[in-house]
């Protein structure tokens, strides 16, 4: 884990090319930079994401058991904080998490250095959902789910501290470290334990239907039920492990793409603040 004055210093090299000079990994000057553009999100980057790799250490279903994110020289990147959010007009950047049809609860590691891709734990076992999740799963990099911020639409509810999440419906099953560009479609406001969790429901732009679909009518039409069936699966998995089962802001209900695209916006500034250290990092890794 990154200490505070680690993350402190890292999250300032890293943003160093606001002021014209670069973005550095350890000590080596990379020609790899972010740039941003006000107002809206995040933009370009000179770093190409369709690029990188994943690339295992250890073994999988062990504690040990992380997956990078690398180039062609085998230089670690962040997929939280160096992989920029936008791919293009309405397009963003996902980084897959959980392959679909499988049940490993693999996450980004905020509290590592280079937020790598590891399976969470619960007193020191490895968890698993009870069932298989049914659709890519993974986040959206540069966004943040401020747990200090409350939410006036959503019941006032905070953050969930980490970064958004995305369920991409698409037909083919992606790999773990996979980087998609895919489109938003619809969100769904998820409360669990009292805080918010964000669902983005979204498209990768190689599936088939990609073209078909452009909003959250045209789920329904094109992939009949999968919206219900998001909010089911998510409202249902802790059961079989004796919680109660989680709810929805917003009347139950998936939102509009202009909604999502709202829900982003929002993320990426904090998240923004967060490794500017506008606000405490507390935990979180920013190297």
């Amino acid at each position: 884990m990154a200490t505070a004055v680690t993350a402190s210093a890292t999250a300032a090299t890293r943003f160093t090319r606001l002021a014209g000079v670069g973005l550095r990994h350890s000590s080596c000057r990379l020609r790899t930079a972010v740039r941003f553009q006000r107002p809206g999100l995040t933009t370009t980057a000179l770093l190409r994401p369709t690029e990188l790799k994943p690339k295992d250490q250890g073994q999988p279903d062990t504690l040990d058991y992380r997956v990078f994110l690398v180039d062609g020289a085998g230089r670690k990147f962040s997929p939280w904080h160096d992989v920029p959010l936008r791919a293009g007009d309405g397009v963003f950047h996902f980084i897959v998490e959980i392959p679909k049809e499988s049940s490993a609860k693999m996450e980004v590691a905020t509290d590592e250095a280079f937020t790598p891709i590891k399976q969470d734990t619960k007193k020191g076992n490895l968890r698993y959902y009870p069932y298989n999740i049914n659709w890519n799963y993974g986040l959206l990099p540069q966004t943040w789910e401020d747990p200090t911020a409350a939410n006036a639409d959503v019941e006032g509810a905070l953050g969930d501290n980490d970064p958004v999440d995305v369920v991409e419906i698409g037909e083919r099953r992606a790999n773990i470290g996979d980087v998609l560009r895919v489109k938003p479609l619809a969100a769904l406001a998820m409360i669990d334990e009292g805080e918010l969790d964000w669902k983005i429901v979204a498209i990768s732009l190689d599936d088939p239907k990609a073209s078909l679909v452009n909003d959250v009518d045209d789920v329904e039409q094109h992939f009949p039920g999968t919206l219900t069936a998001i909010r089911d699966w998510f409202r249902d998995y802790k059961i079989p492990d004796g919680k109660p089962a989680n709810r929805f802001g917003l009347g139950n209900k998936p939102t509009s793409k202009a909604y999502a695209l709202k829900v982003i916006e929002e993320t990426n500034e904090s998240w923004e603040k967060l490794v500017k250290r506008k606000i405490p990092a507390g935990e979180l890794s920013l190297a």
